[in-house]
């Protein structure tokens, strides 16, 4: 094994004993210890690790197993984009936390993405992480990420911290991302995917708001890993034809959104698009008309949402 390997394995047997108290060595220790062979970067070497025993047989698999990630050909940085890119493996997710001296656990990741001055929306976001066990990286000239590990906030309220921090302090808005949560540090990649795909759909469906949680267009998503041609397929199966007559009217279109995302509540929405109820009334009774669906029936308001959302992936 080529001297670059060796230094590469003694460092990672340091951050191994860090984390776990487990003794690894390319030489044997003397005493109590077992030797076996390991494979890293292709070419296979003798370890020897401290104890003898079931116990310790355990313990060389989890070397073994852990070793198998960096020994492939390609490795990643080891630095927090390449892992929330998914171009790292699950080693250099271990050796970030032991790095970082972060407990591993639930986490979830975050996608900013200022309106400007992103260097100084950086800045802010660290200076309202610090010592509070977060991370943040520039991932791009136009979005940064936030990973929050274990904390009493939910996912959507720290994301709404996130926001108002830059908000009040900086005058900047953005738009959020919120990942759905994993159980493990090394599972942070599709977390921060969702997280991106979040901001990206809020912007292609107009959604409210500056936070915007992934699991909230799980629908979506469903439906856009379709082929063009079963998205037509199925928007032909619903038969309205005059639908898109709704989608270009922008009072219609609105009013049908913020009817729906009010849950169907007439108070809440004449109060959220400042209308009188015999108006807001009136355009659901058009909306009726052109559609044939009732969007005050449950049912009817699934399909008119399915509709939308077929109707929006066309037009991209």
């Amino acid at each position: 094994m080529n001297a670059d390997s060796l230094t590469q394995l003694s460092a990672i047997f340091r951050d191994v004993y860090r984390e776990t108290g487990t003794e690894l060595s390319l030489s044997p220790f003397g005493g109590d210890e077992t030797a076996f062979p390991l494979v890293y970067r292709g070419e296979e070497t003798t370890v020897y690790i401290r104890g003898t025993g079931e116990e310790t047989e355990n313990k060389i698999r989890f070397v073994r197993y852990l070793l198998s990630g960096s020994s492939k050909e390609k490795e990643g940085t080891g630095d927090l984009k390449s892992i929330l890119l998914g171009e790292g493996v699950e080693w250099d997710a271990f050796r970030y936390m032991t790095k970082n001296n972060l407990a591993d656990g639930k986490c979830f990741a975050l996608d900013v993405v200022p309106d400007r001055r992103c260097d100084e929306a950086f800045r802010q976001i660290e200076r309202c992480i610090d010592g509070r066990g977060e991370r943040a990286v520039r991932m791009d000239q136009s979005r940064i990420a936030v990973v929050r590990f274990s904390g009493d906030e939910s996912p959507l309220e720290f994301a709404q911290f996130i926001f108002q921090s830059l908000y009040e302090e900086l005058g900047i808005r953005a738009s959020v991302g919120v990942g759905c949560e994993v159980n493990s540090f090394s599972e942070i990649a599709p977390s921060y995917t969702q997280a991106v795909t979040a901001v990206k759909l809020a912007e292609i469906f107009h959604s409210k708001g500056e936070v915007h949680f992934y699991r909230e267009y799980l629908l979506v998503t469903m439906i856009q890993d379709l082929p063009e041609a079963k998205i037509k397929e199925y928007m032909a199966q619903f038969r309205i034809s005059n639908a898109a007559d709704v989608f270009a009217d922008p009072d219609l279109g609105t009013t049908a959104e913020e009817f729906l995302e009010n849950s169907l509540n007439v108070s809440e929405t004449s109060r959220a698009l400042f209308l009188h109820r015999n108006t807001l009334m009136y355009r659901l009774d058009k909306i009726r008309r052109i559609t044939g669906l009732d969007l005050k029936n449950f049912t009817d308001a699934v399909t008119f949402r399915v509709i939308s959302i077929l109707y929006r992936l066309l037009k991209l």
